[in-house]
């Protein structure tokens, strides 16, 4: 879930593949959101990442999708690197309704995409798989689905929280009275935490498995830890290691 400008309202076309309203945010994690990171600081870091992940020497008209796509921050940051060919895909109709970019919005399910076969470039995921409620089984189903729609040459890229011993470091700050009375930012993300507590802990846990899932549907070209965070590039496999187990 993402920031770009709350204060606006989208006039984009949404797409619905589900029924409006079933899904919205916790306003509490929201509020922190908008305490812990401006929305031109989200953009300019996921300019960082789209780079690092190598997008940006890539054609402009491909067809990127991003997942969990939020306020659509990670659209923007697309867009200011080239990108045309955007669709964004989020459960929340209320975030989605503040976007402020020039993608194709649609209301749906990440664990079953409202896309064709093979026929997307390149998937983008900013943090958005440790919020799936059910490890292995959801994330096992994203995965699947990003494979089923990504190109034969089409590639996966994820960053997501990674139990390093930085991020547990941080834990520690956060947790502490005084830092969280006069470090507004260190505040935000331990409210964050606690009110994402029951998947961001299953996350955080289950590191194996979820290399694992990744290994089964993607090529690795970057799968490395550091800072707290994990970041994936993975090629599409032709056949999914469907002999591997997710659990």
């Amino acid at each position: 879930m993402h920031e770009t400008n709350a204060s606006n309202k989208s006039t984009q076309k949404i797409e619905r593949h589900i029924e409006s309203g079933e899904v919205c945010c916790d306003p509490a994690w929201e509020d922190a959101y908008k305490r812990f990171e401006t929305p031109n600081e989200e953009i300019n870091k996921f300019i960082k990442r789209l780079k690092a992940f190598g997008l940006q020497d890539r054609p402009k008209d491909m067809r990127v999708v991003e997942l969990f796509c939020g306020r659509g921050g990670g659209l923007v940051a697309l867009q200011r690197l080239g990108f045309t060919n955007l669709d964004g895909v989020d459960l929340s109709e209320t975030l989605l309704r503040q976007n402020q970019n020039e993608a194709r919005l649609h209301l749906a399910d990440c664990r079953s995409l409202p896309f064709d076969n093979e026929s997307i470039d390149a998937v983008v995921v900013h943090g958005g798989l440790h919020h799936l409620p059910c490890l292995p089984g959801d994330l096992e189903a994203v995965l699947k689905e990003a494979h089923r729609v990504l190109k034969s040459s089409g590639t996966f890229h994820a960053v997501e929280p990674w139990l390093t011993p930085f991020l547990r470091f941080v834990h520690v700050v956060v947790e502490n009275h005084w830092v969280r009375k006069f470090y507004d930012k260190g505040d935000a993300l331990a409210v964050m935490i606690e009110h994402e507590r029951e998947t961001y802990e299953q996350w955080l846990h289950q590191p194996d498995t979820i290399r694992r899932l990744l290994d089964r549907f993607f090529v690795a070209r970057t799968n490395q830890a550091a800072w707290g965070k994990i970041q994936f590039t993975g090629i599409r496999k032709a056949t999914p290691d469907m002999g591997q187990s997710s659990s």
